[in-house]
């Protein structure tokens, strides 16, 4: 060991003070001015404010390709040209610290809002990008085909495309905001983040001056159908949906969820309101298997199916806690910051069944009107069991409750 760490030389450790020359970060700051960047990048170590690395999860692909020698390590990014081609914001509940807690409201004009730093050799990088697209699925040509959809050339071509706009958001926490989100102390979550990280970032225990963390795990996409500035208009109808990621569905068809069938649902629904002079959303975040990840998200499909009597509603959720220990990682508190960046007061159809999701989403003090539910006719027929345990464990549903001997095992295992 003694020959690789002769190898290496200087080792600079993160867990003392420093940085006289990083910018400070004052959260909910009226103006990008007055805010300050977020600098997380390692080539100037001075200039660092925050803890962590930009890219999240994708940061360790970034050192094997350091340690590699194909990227050389003060790498800067050229932004030119690189701007968002629609604008976002700003909006009020940017300047409001307790509305936005875990993404960079000014994460996506760097370039313009601190011209002055990048100058003088502050290496800023977004942390939302901005960009056009078109989104093409074949649930959307079939709709066309059946006639449910027709094509307009401006929302939806003929091909079956629809034109969207869309943002990549990484995710930025700023740690006070987020110990009173979840009803903890700023203490407890840093220590917590630190031991459940083994350890792998100290200044959240040495570095209480250091308020913002930019944790290693996914973002979130949005796709926005129409005019990205309607989103912020109550009186333009919004068609919405907060969809977090279930890979083996929304990429490959698996039929033991509604993931994807409720996806692409959300994307025609979107299409057909942004037609009839609405606007479309849907916002797709990185929480695979619950935040549970997807190996454990396997494990637990073997022991639904294994289980005696077979894969039943009444013991959907007691697998999961079995091998995962809890129900539910994905704690949808932090979700509705994504609508507050874009301006979000009121969604005039929210399609979604999660209870968990509406009142986040109420309880940050958007509106929700109407709540679109999975038709029937979507459901594939290994996933009945799942619609059956949500709609006992609270899930909204048009139709009728599973009986009351599934509602009371489900709600027995702490769903009410």
């Amino acid at each position: 060991m003694s020959g690789v760490h002769e190898s290496l030389g200087h080792i600079r450790l993160t867990s003392h003070s420093g940085g006289l020359d990083a910018p400070p970060i004052r959260w909910g700051a009226p103006t990008p001015h007055e805010r300050g960047p977020v600098i997380g990048t390692t080539a100037n170590r001075s200039h660092r404010n925050v803890i962590g690395t930009h890219s999240g999860s994708y940061s360790v692909y970034r050192a094997l390709a350091v340690a590699a020698g194909a990227l050389a390590r003060d790498h800067r990014a050229d932004l030119t040209n690189t701007s968002p081609t629609d604008p976002i914001g700003p909006y009020p509940r940017w300047s409001d610290p307790t509305a936005i807690v875990s993404l960079d409201p000014w994460g996506a004009t760097v370039a313009e809002n601190w011209p002055d730093l990048l100058a003088r050799g502050h290496d800023i990088r977004p942390t939302i990008a901005v960009t056009k697209a078109h989104v093409i699925l074949p649930e959307i040509t079939e709709a066309i085909e059946r006639g449910r959809l027709v094509p307009d050339g401006k929302v939806l071509l003929p091909s079956g495309a629809a034109l969207v706009t869309k943002a990549a958001v990484e995710p930025v926490w700023h740690l006070p905001g987020v110990a009173e989100r979840f009803g903890c102390s700023e203490a407890e979550l840093r220590r917590t983040l630190f031991e459940e990280t083994g350890g792998m970032y100290p200044e959240l225990v040495t570095r209480s001056d250091l308020e913002v963390f930019l944790p290693p795990i996914g973002g979130q996409t949005v796709y926005i159908f129409g005019d990205p500035r309607d989103l912020a208009d109550p009186a333009v109808e919004l068609t919405a949906r907060v969809h977090d990621e279930c890979n083996g569905s929304d990429v490959f068809g698996s039929d033991i969820c509604t993931c994807r069938p409720y996806l692409t649902h959300a994307i025609e629904e979107c299409i057909r309101g942004t037609q009839h002079d609405g606007v479309g959303l849907v916002a797709y975040s990185r929480k695979e298997g619950r935040a549970l990840g997807e190996v454990t998200k396997f494990l637990v499909y073997n022991a639904r199916k294994r289980q005696e009597g077979g894969d039943t509603a009444d013991q959907y959720f007691a697998r999961t806690e079995c091998v995962a220990g809890v129900q539910d990682m994905r704690f949808q508190e932090l979700m509705p910051d994504v609508l507050h960046w874009l301006g979000i007061t009121k969604i005039h159809r929210l399609v979604s069944m999660s209870n968990m999701k509406y009142d986040a989403i109420t309880g940050s003090g958007i509106a929700v009107g109407e709540r679109i539910n999975i038709p029937d006719e979507l459901i594939p027929a290994d996933a009945r069991v799942e619609i059956d345990a949500k709609t006992a464990a609270g899930y909204f549903t048009r139709g009728p409750v599973p009986d009351a001997e599934a509602l009371r095992k489900v709600k027995g295992r702490g769903l009410e």
